[in-house]
């Protein structure tokens, strides 16, 4: 079907998203030999995708309402800039009709479906009555406009628990909870409406049966405006916490040749529904026999490289010349699947901490090289910060193998390689969670994440010989080179002294845990030796470049990363990764404590609700207030338990890391 002066070939595109799509889309657009557009907000201005765009325009505050959802300021930004395009990328405003029509109303090509489809499909409750008249299956649910709670509650019992609420705008697991029982379900919806109006502007609700065990299945398609519609094969993403993606892969370990072809036929058949133009996703969940249509995602998704490894094609490419009205590329039967492709998403994020949001400055960023079968999609570099203000992922490393557990093993081995400094990630996780015996034997359901959570995040290793000696050898490194930038210094790094052997003594302490280890060096005439209680190594070390260095203890040589910085050592061995104080042998190491009492803000955000009074008595691990971080709700709780002494905030107070928000008084 034929959209006339909708798709036309242009010349300048403005991304209106940031980070990692943002840099995936800029790439690709240059390649083409266009010119780019990036858009910012304050908190942005030395951002990646800032820096590689050809132009930048500057949006507003930092909270996205204010800039990245500014549908105004990006019409103006474009206009200002002479762009003749807006690629939406995925989130903000990717799946808005509003945003999609008001570019066509100010001339600009919108790089994806028309602001018609994205209402028919965008709307989770509008596409599941359009799939119901094209004959695609459905999970049983109530999709309807009335939002009151009497009405919810009734359809709810109707559908029988356990019930997913979730919203009807938008995606990537917000305003999304499972509800047991009838008495959970009035809290529930109250928190999925709020996350729901934050995240994307619009509280309306929708109920479904919650599929147990269930998987995620869903299928890449493309249209253009010639009546053209292929898919892409399907993905597999049924590793999730919190309903959202942890691990991607294509095509699905679970699905057999046939059961491939029905869903795909199905994914057309329901795309075919409203003449689709542009790149999108279906998605399903299965029970393990039946197959239900979830959802379309009117846009490009975060895993999309899978496909793009599996069948060589490069969407966003196609997205592109799409809008530029042209045919797609290829026919359906040109299309081949080309072994597996597997893929993480990198976050800043504790998981020891129930997956606490982590915020800061990238000290060190060191992933691995992009190589025959790894890919790396990253929208940071190091020495780039990290906000409160935005979605926590980092980056994403694809593998591609000529079958599954090969493309698992590449991808772990980058993970392996991967250094990441200044913030928390999840990359100790996710190499637990590819490398389990049951990821690996595809005995996995959505809920996997959540029940084997304790043996994904083990707690943090004690440094051991190996590690010890390692943090010697940083230091010593580190001391030699400022030795060597010293002409005055007689010594330089040969460790000759003139009154013969010496011995110098290291303290160190664990950043988690606080286990202490004094070891002691033996250097001066001869061999240097390192001594750990009554153990002793004969010691040499090189250093070989960007934090390397090759450790010989007693003959066997081991290549560990070592970065030092100040008093703070990181460091990575075949054993992993770990994060230790070396004690000022002159004093000055005194931690300041908070109080246990004292409930504080672990990071900046919008306290969004008090879940508890002054005077109430607690018992331990309950809620007492919710903050909005990172567009994600954290639920404070009470440590032990107590009476809530005092609440030192209000809703809608926007609160600093390390704020104090309440007080909990000890049982007597």
């Amino acid at each position: 079907m034929a959209h006339p002066g909708l798709y036309r070939r242009f010349r300048k595109l403005l991304v209106a998203n940031r980070g990692e799509i943002a840099v995936r889309v800029i790439k690709t657009a240059r390649a083409m030999g266009l010119k780019t557009v990036a858009v910012y907000s304050e908190a942005d201005r030395n951002a990646m995708h800032v820096a590689m765009a050809d132009e930048a325009v500057l949006l507003g505050p930092a909270r996205a309402r204010d800039s990245y959802l500014n549908i105004a300021r990006l019409i103006e930004a474009a206009q200002l800039t002479g762009a003749e395009a807006v690629h939406p990328g995925y989130g903000f405003l990717s799946e808005s009709a509003e945003f999609a029509q008001a570019c066509l109303d100010a001339g600009l090509v919108f790089v994806g479906p028309t602001p018609a489809m994205i209402t028919a499909m965008g709307s989770k409750s509008g596409s599941k009555f359009l799939m119901e008249q094209a004959g695609v299956p459905l999970v049983p649910g109530y999709h309807g406009e009335a939002q009151d709670e009497t009405t919810l509650a009734s359809e709810a019992a109707r559908i029988g628990f356990p019930v997913l609420v979730k919203a009807s705008a938008g995606g990537g697991g917000r305003g999304m909870r499972v509800v047991h029982s009838a008495g959970d379900l009035a809290a529930a919806i109250t928190s999925a409406k709020r996350e729901a109006k934050a995240a994307f502007g619009d509280d309306r609700v929708l109920v479904e049966k919650f599929v147990e065990n269930p998987r995620h299945i869903e299928v890449q398609i493309v249209g253009d405006s010639h009546g053209n519609l292929v898919s892409l094969f399907e993905r597999e993403c049924t590793l999730q916490r919190r309903h959202q993606k942890v691990v991607e892969e294509a095509p699905s370990p679970t699905l057999d040749a046939t059961q491939r072809e029905t869903v795909c036929a199905a994914a057309r058949r329901a795309a075919a529904a409203v003449d689709y133009v542009g790149a999108g996703t279906i998605e399903f969940v299965s029970d393990g026999k039946d197959v239900f249509f979830i959802e379309m995602n009117t846009r490009l998704q975060v895993e999309h490289p899978v496909t793009e490894l599996i069948t060589g094609v490069d969407l966003v490419a196609w997205q592109l010349k799409v809008a530029f009205g042209e045919e797609l590329p290829l026919k359906q039967d040109q299309i081949r699947l080309n072994g597996h492709a597997i893929e993480v998403r990198v976050y800043a994020e504790n998981p020891a901490k129930n997956f606490m949001p982590s915020v800061g400055t990238i000290k060190t960023w060191r992933l691995p090289a992009e190589t025959a079968g790894l890919r790396v999609d990253a929208g940071y570099r190091e020495g780039d910060s990290v906000s409160p203000y935005y979605d926590a992922m980092l980056a994403k490393v694809i593998a591609w193998a000529p079958t599954r557990q090969a493309a698992i093993d590449r991808l772990n081995g980058g993970l392996e390689e991967t250094d990441v400094r200044g913030i928390v990630t999840n990359i100790p996780f996710l190499s637990a969670l590819v490398t389990h015996p049951s990821v690996r034997a595809n005995a996995v359901d959505t809920g996997f994440i959540e029940r084997e959570l304790q043996a994904l995040t083990p707690p943090a290793a004690v440094a051991g010989d190996l590690e010890l000696c390692a943090a010697v050898a940083a230091i010593l490194a580190e001391e030699q080179r400022n030795a060597a930038q010293d002409g005055s210094s007689p010594w330089g790094s040969s460790g000759w002294m003139p009154v013969g052997r010496r011995q110098r003594v290291f303290a160190f302490r664990e950043r988690q845990g606080g286990v202490e280890h004094k070891v002691t060096l033996a250097y001066g005439r001869g061999p240097s030796a390192l001594s750990i209680g009554e153990r002793e190594f004969s010691f040499a070390s090189r250093p070989t470049g960007n934090g390397g260095l090759d450790l010989v203890l007693d003959g066997l040589k081991s290549h560990v990363v070592a970065v030092l910085e100040g008093h703070e050592l990181y460091l990575r061995t075949r054993n992993g990764r770990f994060d230790l104080h070396w004690i000022d042998p002159f004093g000055g190491d005194a931690e300041e404590q908070t109080g246990e009492d004292k409930i504080v803000a672990p990071l900046p955000g919008t306290v969004v609700a008090l879940l508890a009074e002054e005077g109430t008595t607690l018992e331990r691990g309950a809620a007492i207030l919710t903050l909005e971080v990172m567009k994600m709700e954290q639920t404070l709780r009470a440590p032990f338990a107590g009476v809530l002494k005092a609440i030192k905030c209000k809703v809608g107070d926007i609160v600093q890391e390390g704020a104090e928000l309440a007080e909990v008084e000890p049982s007597s």
